[in-house]
């Protein structure tokens, strides 16, 4: 496990859904909390420059076109917005190495979110030709990430027990031998 130095609150920017970020600030720390979301880390040691962004699902439900305030939710769209930004900074594909994070299945019983988004991110860098140096996804736990995009320095904490839904037991009275659907 890597130890990050606690980073001043003006150098350390937290991203919600949508976001994105890239830099070669030292001592910046990027975080976000991610349960089925996906974050990806993109690293050019090369170049010293470092991005992260965070989404929510691979497209738009049912195909429906997003957005154009939303489209950075969905892979497609956050993971090409971060891949050219960081090409923009001077990286290069054949020298960023990605992380991905998150991809947690959160809801039992339904259906599998977090393991598509994961899939989604893995087909994406493959098809782009960036390597996928580290993967912590999937489980059913929520994970805070804080990464350092000068260096390329993650950390990944789990969450335990405080986001995830848990299914919810209808108690029956202890005289009753019917059963009540609703």
């Amino acid at each position: 496990m890597l130890t990050l130095a606690i980073a001043p609150p003006s150098l350390r920017h937290t991203l919600m859904q949508g976001e994105h970020e890239v830099s070669g600030q030292d001592g910046l720390v990027l975080s976000t909390i991610l349960g089925s979301c996906i974050a990806c880390c993109l690293h050019d040691r090369s170049s010293a420059i470092g991005g992260m962004n965070h989404f929510l699902l691979p497209a738009p439900p049912n195909g429906l076109p997003g957005r154009s305030d939303d489209a950075e939710r969905y892979g497609l769209f956050a993971m090409e917005v971060l891949v050219n930004a960081m090409l923009k900074r001077g990286a290069t594909r054949s020298t960023m190495r990605a992380h991905l994070y998150g991809g947690a299945n959160l809801h039992v019983g339904m259906r599998a979110i977090g393991s598509e988004n994961a899939g989604f991110a893995r087909a994406f860098l493959a098809a782009d030709g960036i390597a996928l140096a580290h993967e912590d996804t999937g489980g059913g736990d929520a994970r805070r990430i804080e990464f350092q995009p000068a260096t390329g320095r993650v950390r990944c904490r789990a969450v335990v027990g405080r986001l995830r839904e848990e299914p919810v037991r209808a108690a029956l009275p202890a005289d009753s031998g019917d059963v009540e659907l609703f």
